[in-house]
């Protein structure tokens, strides 16, 4: 059985409250009320370096089917081809759900995006891409954790992961909700016994160094009642398959309107070093089929809401442009990242790719990176979240407004 996770503060406050055997109950009639209408971001994270060549094709790259025999996707017309975007580059038919966005442009496509660090290590690569803090190792907050800290607000509910732990992105926002999932998540209280509840933290962290552990908690039992409340009055909607849950939850929350800014949700398993296949067999097929009907259903699901939600999607890097001996690909470099969202000026692929052949690839192997995903993020929360500016976001790393892509 597995169990809800949220930030460190915040699982004292849920100790307590397990130890008395309280059940879940909304505390607040007007917990599931309508609060902003404020934009939203979702981060879907590709844990394992998802193979960006095969999800956005150069298909008119000669090089691309020289390099990757048996794992290229056909050309355009041919038996499960690539589905064509503007007649260089063109979309896994596995992800065809994901075409109408693009028609109706709301969903924009990078590539050659990426971290400009060389490493080819997961763990290195995925902090990076978390942090913001692109070669310090030292870092131990995160980018959307500066974001939240920097815009205070008095919301509940403002950070969401569907997670096992907290990630390494949300560090140093304190109040984040981080669950498994929304069902499991089972704080809260019989209401007529929250102001004891309220009185126990105030006893439990009577140290001056204690009180943001104190209100960590209590805004745990907050954002319970909240859950408890938008998931007593959720209404039958569009179907996800099992493996998209993550994605209901979101889509629950954003159309309940709580006040959500941002949501992170990962998603394993594109490590494919072998039989990775192209669109019909293999591990990378399955995954891409997945990913496509998950995020197609959420923006069905949305309807309305869509237009002030961006998803980005996002891996911590790219794999070889050739193909290895057994069928699969290993650690690259520059990859491919997918903005979908009701305000993106899609219907594009964006960013530079300046070609396969040997001259043109990172260490004579690997897509380059000649968009940093920096840049990419530091549109995202300046365009899409009215951040002035997203210097601080990123250490060390100097934005150039000349830079931006704009895709929103």
């Amino acid at each position: 059985m597995t169990h809800p996770h949220f930030s460190r503060r915040a699982l004292l406050g849920r100790s307590l409250l397990a130890s008395a055997g309280f059940l879940l109950n909304p505390r607040a009639s007007s917990a599931a009320e309508p609060v902003s209408g404020a934009p939203v971001l979702l981060c879907v994270f590709l844990r394992g370096a998802a193979d960006g060549l095969n999800i956005v094709v150069p298909h008119a790259d000669a090089a691309y089917y020289k390099l990757r025999p048996s794992i290229a996707v056909a050309p355009p017309g041919k038996e499960r081809g690539v589905i064509d975007l503007d007649g260089r580059f063109g979309l896994n038919p596995r992800l065809g759900a994901l075409k109408a966005a693009f028609d109706a442009k709301e969903l924009a496509l990078v590539h050659a995006v990426g971290s400009p660090h060389p490493t080819r290590s997961h763990f290195e690569a995925q902090d990076y891409m978390q942090t913001g803090a692109v070669g310090n190792r030292s870092a131990v907050h995160g980018w959307l954790g500066r974001y939240l800290s920097l815009r205070p607000s008095t919301e509940a509910l403002r950070a969401l992961a569907l997670s096992a732990r907290t990630p390494l992105s949300l560090r140093g926002y304190r109040d984040a909700l981080v669950t498994e999932s929304l069902k499991e998540f089972r704080l809260g209280v019989r209401g007529e016994l929250e102001p004891v509840l309220s009185r126990g933290f105030s006893r439990l962290y009577a140290s001056e160094e204690s009180r943001l552990a104190e209100r960590a908690g209590k805004r745990a039992l907050d954002a319970s009642a909240l859950v408890a409340r938008v998931l007593s009055e959720q209404k039958k909607g569009v179907k996800y398959a099992r493996e998209a849950q993550d994605f209901a939850d979101v889509a629950t929350l954003i159309k309940a309107d709580v006040g959500l800014e941002t949501a992170w949700i990962d998603v394993g398993g594109w490590d494919t070093h072998r039989y990775e296949g192209s669109t019909d067999r293999g591990e990378l097929p399955k995954q891409l089929e997945r990913l496509g009907q998950a995020l197609a259903t959420f923006r069905a699901d949305l309807g309305p809401a869509f237009e002030r939600v961006l998803v980005v999607v996002m891996s911590e890097f790219g794999r070889t442009a050739r193909e290895n001996g057994t069928g699969g690909t290993d650690h690259g470099h520059g990859n491919v990242m997918l903005l979908l969202g009701g305000k993106v000026q899609g219907g594009r692929v964006l960013g530079t790719l300046p070609g396969l052949e040997a001259e043109h690839l990172f260490e004579g192997r690997d897509v380059p990176v000649t968009t940093d995903f920096r840049d990419v993020l530091a549109e995202v929360c300046e365009r899409h979240l009215a951040l002035p500016d997203a210097s601080a976001l990123f250490p060390g790393y100097a934005l150039d407004r000349q830079r931006r892509l704009g895709f929103i």
